[in-house]
């Protein structure tokens, strides 16, 4: 008797049994947000504000270095007006002693720049003196000079105070200044000058 092969049916390859029972195309899975096809999105960073701690940390950083700042200017600014009082009281100095060698009367003035004069002879006028020596100084910023008093009277900012060919003054005083600090020249009747250290300029 011939043999008879029995072949049993199954789902073909690529076909996927259903519960009810018919067979369908296999269908890619879809794992989480990444489906198939489907573009990834860009990763956002969460938006995050600053802390109250962070901002008073800021506050007081830039507090620190104001203040810092503040007491650098006003260091530099105490240091400019002594140098440039002693450098003025040379001058004084220098200009009482060649009034004498020249026999003239020289005089000298301060507002923004320190000026020397001479007056002419028989005649009430002042001329600049434009030498080496004696020429006009601007005072650097914010340093103005001013003449304060002479033979112990106030006197205008715009005064010229005399130094006499006979080397015979009045004593005078003059002030270099800067917002925050104040130095005084003052020349006594020998013609010596001196000067006092800087001081706070009063509110």
């Amino acid at each position: 008797m011939p043999r008879v092969r029995i072949r049993a049916e199954g789902p073909s390859r690529g076909a996927n049994c259903s519960p009810s029972g018919g067979s369908e195309a296999a269908k890619p899975q879809a794992w989480g947000p990444f489906r198939a096809g489907a573009q990834p999105q860009a990763w956002r960073p969460l938006a995050r504000g600053f802390t109250l701690v962070e901002i008073l940390v800021v506050l007081v950083i830039l507090a620190v270095a104001g203040s810092l700042a503040i007491v650098a200017i006003e260091r530099d600014e105490r240091h400019l007006a002594a140098r440039e009082a002693k450098r003025f009281a040379g001058a004084l100095e220098f200009a009482a002693a060649r009034a004498q060698a020249r026999n003239e009367t020289l005089g000298v003035s301060a507002d923004r720049a320190i000026r020397f004069w001479r007056r002419e002879p028989g005649a009430d006028r002042w001329i600049a003196l434009d030498d080496d020596v004696l020429g006009p100084r601007v005072l650097p910023e914010p340093l103005v000079g001013a003449p304060t008093t002479y033979a112990g009277q106030r006197v205008a900012p715009d005064t010229i105070v005399p130094l006499r060919a006979s080397g015979r003054n009045e004593p005078f005083t003059f002030a270099v200044a800067s917002p925050v600090w104040l130095v005084v020249l003052a020349a006594d009747p020998l013609n010596r000058v001196s000067i006092t250290e800087p001081t706070p300029v009063a509110p």
